[in-house]
C-alpha cells in the first residue's frame, strides 16, 4: 500500500530507472546538527535502560527471540511504516519513509550475543548464565534504535527527509550453530536488499580502545575476511617406546603448524597483511601411546579477497609434502566464511566531512584495518558500505578491556554519541544523494 505522495513518487522513480547517486552537496547546518543533537541528548536516559535491557538478557545467534520482540515493539511504536519480523530466522526490519522521493539507506546493527560469562559486577549484569554481549552488539542495537526515534521524530515534525531509511537488525552475526544458515548471508539471500531497493548500508561497531566521543574510519579495507581449516593428519598408532615402528600424527601435525607460517613469511608480499593462525590441535588419549591421527583446526585472514583465495592453495600444498615425506595421508578442508569489510571510499570521502563538522575534526580518526572480521561484509559487496568505529573506553580509564571477553563493557556515554553520528550520516548520505539522474 502506497502511504503517502512522497512514496509514490519514490516508487515512480525507481519503475521509471531513476537514480540517486551521492556527489558534492554542502554540510549540514549548524541549525540540523544542532537538532540532532538536542534530539539525541533527550533520549539518552531510554537508551540507557534500553541498553541495559539489552544487556541483562543476551541471547546466541538464531536464538534471539526475545530480543527480536523487544526490538519489534520498539519499532511499532515509533510509527514507522513498516515493520517485518523472522527476517532471516529472527532478524527485524523497520522501514521508514520519509515526506519525499529519494535514496534508500540502510541502517545494520547485529543482535547476538557470545558464549562468555559476565565477570564484571553491575547492575545490569547478564541475567542468562554463560551467555553476554561481549562483542558491544546491544549498544549497536540501542544505536540503531535511537536513531530511528530521532529521524521519526524528524518526519513527523515535518523537517526534510528524502527517500527512505531501513533498520535491519540482524541475528546470527557471531555466527549461526553449526549445520545452520544465519547473518548477513541469509539476509541477502532472502532478497532483503533488492526487495527495498537498498541503495547504500551504514555500521558501526564499538571500540574499546577509543575514548568515548571519538571515532573512526578508513577508506577501503577495514576488516579481515574469516575463514576456517581443519585438517586431520592420518597416521599410524604404536607405543611410545617405539615410535620407528608407527607414523607420529603429532610430530607431522607439528611440522605443519611451523611450515604453515611460511606462507606468510617468504610466499606472500612481506607487505600484504595476513594472519594464518591454529586455535585447535588435538591428539592422542595416553601419555604412552603415539596415537593414530592428529586434529588441527584454525582461521585465517586477509584484507584482499585475492589473497584469500591463494592462501588456501599454498596451505594445502605444504600440508601435502609434510604428510607424504613421513607417510602420513592427511584431510583438509577448508570453509570461506566472512568476506573482507571495504568501506566504499566515494562514499567515506562525501560523509566524512559531516561527521568532522559535529564531532570535531579531532575526534574522527583515520585508523588501521583491523584482522578482526564482521559479516557486514557481506552487504558491502552487493552495495556501497560505511562501516566505523564508536569509542565505548571512559575517557579517564586507561584499561582496555577487549571485545569478545568476560570483563568487556561499554562506557554508556557513547551511546549517545553514535545516535549523533548515525542521524548526521543518514540524513547527509539522503540530502546529497536526493538528486535524481536517469539511468538511461
Amino acid at each position: 500500500m502506497v502511504r503517502s505522495f512522497g512514496a509514490m513518487a519514490f516508487l515512480l522513480g525507481m519503475s521509471l530507472g531513476i537514480a540517486w547517486s551521492v556527489g558534492p552537496t554542502s554540510l549540514p547546518d549548524e541549525a540540523t546538527l544542532q537538532a540532532v543533537v538536542s534530539k539525541a541528548q533527550a533520549l539518552e536516559t531510554r537508551l540507557v535502560e534500553t541498553r541495559r535491557h539489552l544487556h541483562m538478557y543476551p541471547e546466541l545467534s538464531n536464538r534471539e527471540f526475545e530480543t527480536s520482540k523487544f526490538i519489534a515493539e520498539r519499532l511499532r511504536a515509533l510509527g514507522l511504516d513498516e515493520v517485518r519480523t523472522g527476517v532471516a530466522k529472527t532478524g527485524v526490519v523497520g522501514v521508514l519513509r520519509g515526506s519525499r522521493p529519494g535514496p534508500v539507506v540502510a541502517v545494520r546493527a547485529d543482535m547476538d550475543a557470545l558464549p562468555v560469562e559476565e565477570a564484571i559486577d553491575v547492575p545490569y549484569k547478564s541475567r542468562n548464565p554463560g551467555v553476554k554481549h561481549a562483542c558491544g552488539h546491544d549498544v549497536h542495537m540501542t544505536v540503531a534504535l535511537g536513531t530511528a526515534e530521532v529521524l521519526a521524530q524528524w518526519k513527523r515534525e515535518g523537517r526534510p527527509l528524502p527517500g527512505t531509511v531501513v533498520f535491519l537488525f540482524q541475528p546470527a552475526e557471531e555466527g549461526p550453530p553449526p549445520g545452520e544458515e544465519g547473518g548477513a548471508s541469509l539476509v541477502i539471500r532472502e532478497g532483503v536488499l533488492d526487495q527495498l531497493r537498498i541503495q547504500a548500508i551504514f555500521g558501526l561497531h564499538a571500540a574499546p580502545f577509543l575514548p568515548v566521543g571519538t571515532v573512526a574510519y578508513t577508506e577501503g579495507p577495514i576488516l579481515a575476511s574469516a575463514d576456517r581449516f581443519e585438517v586431520i593428519v592420518h597416521g599410524k598408532q604404536t607405543h611410545g617406546a617405539y615410535p620407528h615402528q608407527g607414523i607420529d600424527p603429532i610430530y607431522v601435525g607439528s611440522q605443519i603448524v611451523v611450515n604453515l607460517q611460511s606462507i606468510l613469511s617468504r610466499q606472500l608480499d612481506p607487505r600484504e597483511p595476513a594472519v594464518v593462525s591454529v586455535g585447535v590441535f588435538q591428539a592422542g588419549n595416553r601419555f604412552n601411546i603415539i596415537p593414530g591421527d592428529a586434529r588441527l583446526e584454525g582461521t585465517v585472514r586477509t584484507l584482499r579477497e585475492e589473497t584469500r583465495r591463494r592462501i588456501p592453495v599454498l596451505m594445502e600444498q605444504i600440508i601435502r609434502g609434510i604428510t607424504e615425506a613421513y607417510g602420513a595421508t592427511y584431510e583438509f578442508r577448508y570453509e570461506a566464511m566472512t568476506p573482507v569489510t571495504v568501506n566504499d571510499a566515494s562514499l567515506v570521502r562525501t560523509l566524512l566531512p559531516a561527521l568532522q563538522k559535529l564531532l570535531g575534526a579531532d575526534r574522527v580518526i583515520r585508523a588501521e584495518a583491523q584482522m578482526g572480521a564482521e559479516d557486514f561484509g557481506f552487504y558491502a559487496q552487493k552495495i556501497p558500505g560505511f562501516y566505523f568505529w564508536l569509542g565505548v573506553r571512559a575517557p579517564d580509564d586507561p584499561t582496555v578491556r577487549m571485545l569478545h571477553t568476560p570483563e568487556f563493557d561499554a562506557d554508556e556515554r557513547s551511546i549517545g554519541v553514535g545516535v549523533r553520528a548515525m542521524t548526521t550520516l543518514v540524513l547527509h548520505y539522503l540530502q546529497t544523494a536526493a538528486r535524481p539522474t536517469s539511468r538511461r
